[in-house]
């Protein structure tokens, strides 16, 4: 992310800290309000509970259908919820041309390096810049003010994992009474369910405010919203300026949220702005949320969907289904993916500690399997509930944003973090989320192509450090302004494509890789052909280079970003284009352009070794400015990459162990979460767990403060802690628990590389490996005791386990 040091707090939402009138008794243990199911033999009930309710965003409970989320605090004399949807966003399509003479200095950059005018290079590749991206917006926050009842004496508040439903019960003296909230894919409405065991005792008043331009009106038990979201909202780390929000009424995306209650006991009244109900014992509030965008590459104000006829369509809907059977729907789908994948590590959970309670214990070093597998599992729920939308990712905060300037934009950034959000998909068995990502990268080779020729001259297509939903792909930097460090580094295309390969060895999908990968592996690999220039040895490199927001020290002291050669532009590009060539030995219709690709990867400049034994990041053997940096590129081969190994090339493994001792263990959130990926994939599985354990390390909520210093952790709600939050440590230290357990390759696959001696037991389900298999198997004293192994295209597969290959028959 981007490190310009930045004074976050003039863009915040209003602090609404929620009403508590009463003090809430504390209890020690969950009351037994609700009995939750286990969803299997092996796996314990997951839930994330606590005894008051949240004050920072740090500590709600979030929910989502994969386009509409909620992220709910729980309060109890007024609840506050922020409402979000994927697709609300501020900007509209990007002119991809925005600079249209870039390329014209690209030959003086080059010489500039030639020359090794490194410091003039720095200044001329600043005119290959073009805008900011996009930011993602806040649709609004949603109140309901709970009927005064004086005697509350305690409080209970869940986030129950396996049926993705959050729950929030108040016991007083006289009353008990209950919410349940969910967010339904299949119904397209997210819903909260209100019963009080004393008849005729609930009541509560709703309302509705945003930080964007909205109207609102009631009428017939709801509340109508139409708004818009800016037609541009700088970063918020720009430089402050009057118009950094601008809102225009002819522009933009509009949204739409229609809020009604439903209840057969209560009465219902309203004002000109909030909707009531009093004398009830049952009620169920419906929320449908719709915008008007339409694709990334149509005006959302002028060709844009029916946001208001969509909600007040999916609205009825729900009304009438009603909230039984919405309930029933929400849980079939949702645990069709959930369900997949199960875990039990070491010993059964004999703790009963609220979840904040339980990340503090853990930092005083107590064994937590259960902690441990619900992280896992918390990551798994959290992109099932945030990747469901068609070519819409989940972003940096997944889907859950309430500042009309999120932290970095809350974008897609390319150099590692919209990547990472998407390194759990295949593995875990969620392929399907995997897809919103697939897709994107269809959008992003369109505007790519137009970004690969006007700043380079170049065919194919590329893609530069930040994206948004509308698929920009130029280098950011406001035309000039942006330090080339994280600004002009061209290999997002690259790294993404990636991900197409991966989709494809996981599922076997040969028509997939045919009809959709192939093509847009292709154009990446056609930029970096024309991208590549021959160093005084003949050997391909790049130039210009950068390794993502790094910076080197020259033996003169000069400090800067851009060079030639860098070790992470060619990894990235080796590994696209081996696997163009294994693509190749499939589908063998582009044998002209394999053997292309072929030459230039047989000619590439090789990984380096340095003289402190750590894999070279830059050309030459020069310092990093920051030795312990939380980037850790130029180590893609060896992860998310799959060419470095410690079997095929022993050395540059080790070199790559080098480096991450040099770097040390103390980083930010998302990088802790790569460096345990690449520990694990070292086969060190103590060291991995080490890193897991940090990963955990409670944070106390501090709202958007960034402080990298912290090292990450977790906050209270296990969002992962940058900090601020960023979802991708989440979803990277999930891949890991994965990654220790399973790896894979077209060859074989490995069970336990790289477990701890921390779980020196335990049992998975659904985990699944390339070549399209799915693996259930038990350990005991870390060796593999049963196993078990389908696939609906493979009849056996050959597996690396207990020290040994053997060949396993598989079943349907």
């Amino acid at each position: 992310m981007n490190k310009i040091s930045i004074a976050l707090t003039a863009i915040l939402l209003p602090a609404l800290v929620f009403a508590q009138k009463k003090p809430v008794k504390k209890t020690k243990n969950a009351p037994a309000a609700v009995t939750v199911v286990p969803i299997s033999s092996i796996q314990q009930p997951l839930k994330l509970w606590y005894e008051s309710p949240a004050n920072y965003f740090e500590e709600t409970l979030v929910l989502g259908n994969g386009t509409q989320g909620a992220t709910v605090f729980g309060g109890i004399s007024t609840d506050k919820i922020y409402l979000n949807d994927l697709t609300l966003w501020s900007g509209e399509p990007v002119n991809a041309n925005m600079n249209p003479n870039a390329y014209k200095h690209l030959p003086d950059v080059r010489k500039a390096l030639q020359d090794k005018n490194y410091k003039k290079a720095e200044q001329l590749i600043k005119k290959l810049q073009g805008k900011f991206s996009e930011s993602y917006a806040p649709l609004g926050t949603m109140f309901i003010k709970m009927n005064d009842d004086p005697y509350i004496n305690d409080y209970y508040r869940e986030l129950d994992l396996d049926q993705a439903i959050a729950k929030v019960k108040t016991i007083s003296n006289s009353n008990v009474i209950e919410r349940e909230y969910l967010v339904s894919n299949p119904d397209k409405i997210f819903a909260i369910h209100f019963t009080s065991k004393t008849p005729g005792a609930l009541g509560f008043t709703i309302g509705f405010e945003s930080l964007l331009k909205f109207q609102r009106s009631t009428a017939n038990n709801m509340i109508s919203v139409q708004g818009a979201a800016p037609v541009k909202a700088d970063p918020s780390y720009v430089q402050k300026t009057k118009d950094a929000v601008a809102f225009n009424p002819k522009k933009g995306t509009r949204f739409s949220a229609d809020i009604k209650i439903q209840s057969n006991t209560g009465k219902i009244t309203k004002t000109d702005s909030t909707i009531s109900l009093s004398e009830a014992t049952e009620a169920t509030i419906y929320v449908s949320m719709a915008t008007s965008f339409n694709g990334f590459d149509k005006d959302p104000a002028t060709k844009g969907a029916d946001h208001v006829g969509i909600a007040a369509t999916e609205l009825n809907k729900a009304y009438q289904t009603g909230w039984a059977e919405i309930k029933k729907n929400h849980i079939k789908d949702y645990q069709t993916f959930f369900n997949r994948v199960q875990l039990k590590l070491a010993n059964k959970d004999t703790v009963n500690l609220p979840t904040d309670k339980r990340l503090k214990r853990y930092a005083t070093g107590a064994a937590d399997p259960y902690l441990e597998t619900l992280y896992f599992q918390y990551g798994r729920y959290l992109l099932i509930s945030s990747s469901r939308t068609t070519a819409v990712p989940a972003n940096l905060q997944g889907l859950w944003n309430p500042y009309i300037q999120p932290p970095w934009s809350s974008n897609y950034t390319m150099n590692i973090n919209a990547e990472e959000n998407y390194w759990l998909a295949e593995n875990t068995n969620l392929s399907e989320m995997h897809q919103p990502f697939l897709q994107f990268i269809g959008n992003l080779a369109k505007t790519g192509s137009t970004t690969a020729k006007t700043f380079y001259n170049m065919p194919g297509w590329a893609v530069h450090h930040n994206s948004d939903i509308w698929a920009m792909s130029n280098p950011v930097g406001n035309f000039g302004n942006g330090d080339p460090s994280w600004a002009n580094w061209a290999m997002g295309g690259t790294w993404a494509s990636a991900h197409l390969w991966e989709h494809y060895l996981f599922t076997q999908d040969k028509a997939f890789l045919e009809q959709k990968a192939y093509p847009l592996m292709r154009g990446a690999a056609e930029f970096c052909l024309a991208w590549l220039v021959k160093d005084s040895s003949g050997q391909f490199i790049t130039s210009p280079s950068t390794s993502p927001e790094n910076t080197y020290k020259t033996p003169s002291g000069f400090v800067g970003a851009t060079m030639y050669g860098g070790t992470a532009d060619l990894a990235m590009i080796r590994e696209l284009f081996l696997d163009i060539l294994a693509a190749q030995q499939i589908l063998k219709n582009d044998n002209e352009f394999a053997a292309k690709v072929s030459a230039a990867l047989n000619n590439l400049h090789p990984y380096q070794v340095g003289k402190k034994g750590n894999l070279q990041e830059w050309y030459y053997d020069w310092e990093d400015s920051d030795p312990k940096h939380r980037h850790q590129s130029h180590l893609y081969g060896l992860f998310p990459g799959t060419h470095v190994t410690t079997e095929k090339t022993p050395l540059i493994a080790a070199a790559a162990k080098r480096t991450l001792e040099i770097k040390g263990d103390e980083t930010t959130g998302w990088s802790k979460g790569w460096r345990i990926n690449l520990w694990a994939r070292l086969k060190d599985g103590d060291h991995a767990y080490k890193m897991y354990r940090e990963l955990l390390k409670y944070v106390a909520p501090d709202e958007i403060r960034e402080n990298y210093s912290n090292g990450g952790g977790t906050y209270p709600n296990l969002f992962d802690a940058h900090p601020p939050f960023q979802i991708d440590g989440n979803f990277g230290g999930a891949a890991a628990v994965a990654e220790m357990l399973v790896q894979s390759n077209a060859e074989y696959i490995e069970l336990l590389p790289a477990v701890p001696k921390a779980w020196p037991s335990g049992e998975v389900r659904g985990l699944k490996a390339r070549g399209n298999y799915e693996i259930d198997f038990s350990w005991m004293e870390g060796k593999v005791k049963t196993v078990k192994i389908k696939s609906s295209t493979q009849s056996s597969a050959k597996v690396l386990m207990n020290g040994k290959f053997e060949t396993i028959k598989t079943s349907k």
